[in-house]
C-alpha cells in the first residue's frame, strides 16, 4: 500500500470531488519502491495532517499522479468494486444499447462519468457476435484490465472484446503500446457507422473514419 500526502491547502479540490490529483498537489509518496513504479498501484490519499481523503490509483509516470477510486474509507479497491462499477455503467447505458441500430456505436463505459477514470468502452453490433472496443487510458484501469474484461463480457454477453491503442495517451501514462483481441475475434477492418445522420467508413481497431461522399 502506498500513502500519498497532499500539500496543505491543495486538498480542497479533492474534497470537493475532483478525482484527478496532479503532481503539483502532492507533498510526498511513501511505500515500497516497486509499488511506486507500478502504474495503477492503489494508494491511500491523506491530508498534511494524515487525515484520510480517498483511495486512488497512483502513477509516477503521469502528470495526473493519482485518480480517485473512492472517497469512502470503508470501501476497498478490489474485484468487487471494479465489477460493480462496470455493472453500473452497463446498466446506465442499457436502454441506449437496446434501442441502437446495428450501424451505431454506443458508448457503454465513459471514464470518470462511470468512476472508471481512463476507461472508454464502445459497443458495435448486437448480442454475442457484436464487438466491445476498449481503450485503457490510465494506469488504474490498466492494472484491473482482466477484471474489467470479465465484467464486460458477463454483463453484456458479448464474446468479442478488442483493445484499441491511443499511442499519445498511453505514452503519457507510461503504458506499453498494445492493441489486439482480449477475447474472441478481432473486429473487421472496415464497418459502416452512422453518426448524426452521416454515414462513415470506420476502422474499429484504430477509430479512423472516412466520410462517405
Amino acid at each position: 500500500m502506498l500513502f500519498i500526502t497532499i500539500k496543505q491547502g491543495k486538498e480542497k479540490a479533492i474534497l470537493a470531488g475532483d478525482p484527478l490529483i496532479y503532481a503539483s498537489a502532492i507533498d510526498k509518496v511513501e511505500g515500497k519502491p516497486n509499488e511506486k513504479m507500478k502504474p495503477g498501484s492503489t494508494a491511500v490519499v491523506q491530508s498534511s495532517s494524515k487525515q484520510f481523503i480517498a483511495r486512488a490509483a497512483y502513477n509516477s509516470r503521469s502528470q495526473i499522479r493519482a485518480r480517485v477510486w473512492t472517497f469512502d474509507e470503508a470501501e476497498p479497491v478490489d474485484h468487487a468494486l471494479i465489477k460493480g462499477r462496470v455493472q453500473a455503467a452497463l446498466k446506465r447505458t442499457e436502454a441506449a444499447a437496446a434501442k441502437a441500430r446495428p450501424d451505431l456505436l454506443v458508448r457503454r463505459v465513459d471514464g470518470e462519468r462511470d468512476r472508471l477514470s481512463g476507461l472508454i468502452v464502445e459497443a458495435f453490433g448486437a448480442g454475442v457476435d457484436g464487438f466491445l472496443i476498449c481503450q485503457f487510458q490510465s494506469g488504474g484501469v490498466e492494472a484491473w484490465k482482466v477484471a474489467i474484461v470479465q465484467a464486460l463480457m458477463a454483463g453484456t454477453g458479448c464474446k468479442n472484446v478488442y483493445e484499441r491503442c491511443d499511442d499519445l495517451l498511453r505514452k503519457g501514462e507510461g503504458l506499453p503500446l498494445v492493441a489486439g483481441a482480449l477475447a474472441g475475434e478481432e473486429p473487421p477492418d472496415d464497418v459502416t457507422v452512422t453518426d448524426g445522420g452521416v454515414k462513415f467508413s470506420l476502422d474499429l481497431k484504430t477509430g479512423h473514419r472516412n466520410r462517405f461522399r
